[in-house]
């Protein structure tokens, strides 16, 4: 997707992807991240995501990435936390206790700017690209986390019944993406309740990736 599709979204509201509570598939399945107490999770594409608050709230630190900066502001006024700027490279950094949030193109996040991560929450990143951009995505990810764990959502639906995003990639695409680079367990997949956006009927997946055992 062209930057100016998000930065049109956010600045008139169409934020339908913005979920009212925190997803439920992160707090049933948080475990599969293996984390402890102060470990730091980072979350791509984030928006303004009521997860995020979750997270800090059960103890753990919180790295994102988001190309919208109206959404990182009103991240932070949502949690009611004054954050400090600063440059960092081609990005700007949204910093305050426990959470840093870098703004701008995902793809110019580099692993020395991220810093150290414990595990990776996908909910909405990977489903929200174009399948050309996916496979730069997945492999950008892998590197900038260095192989963290992860928690990956995605849906299966039939994408000629409703353009994405957010965008339809099947279980055999995620092995595509990640079966060299991490070992994969399908936690669970189930049918999401309502369909998507209530247009078409989808299947929600719930993935866990590991680093691979030496």
């Amino acid at each position: 997707m062209e930057p100016n599709f998000w930065h049109e979204r956010w600045q008139q509201n169409q934020i339908g992807f913005h979920e009212d509570d925190v997803n439920p598939a992160l707090t049933r399945n948080i475990d599969a991240l293996d984390l402890h107490s102060g470990n730091r999770v980072f979350v791509p594409l984030c928006g303004k995501t009521l997860d995020i608050g979750w997270l800090l709230s059960r103890g753990y630190q919180v790295a994102g990435a988001e190309l919208s900066e109206l959404a990182v502001q009103q991240l932070f006024a949502d949690l009611g936390v004054e954050p400090t700027t600063s440059e960092a490279g081609d990005l700007t950094r949204y910093q305050a206790s426990g959470i840093d949030i870098f703004v701008g193109d995902i793809f110019d996040l580099s692993a020395a700017q991220l810093g150290e991560v414990h595990g990776v929450y996908d909910r909405a990143a990977m489903v929200a690209l174009p399948a050309p951009m996916r496979v730069r995505y997945a492999a950008h990810l892998a590197a900038i986390t260095q192989n963290a764990p992860q928690l990956l959502i995605t849906f299966e639906y039939d994408q000629s019944l409703m353009k994405g995003p957010p965008f339809c990639v099947p279980n055999d695409e995620v092995r595509q993406h990640y079966s060299t680079l991490y070992q994969m367990m399908l936690l669970s997949s189930a049918p999401l309740e309502g369909g998507l956006k209530g247009k078409t009927p989808a299947t929600a997946n719930i993935w866990q990736l590991q680093r691979p055992e030496r």
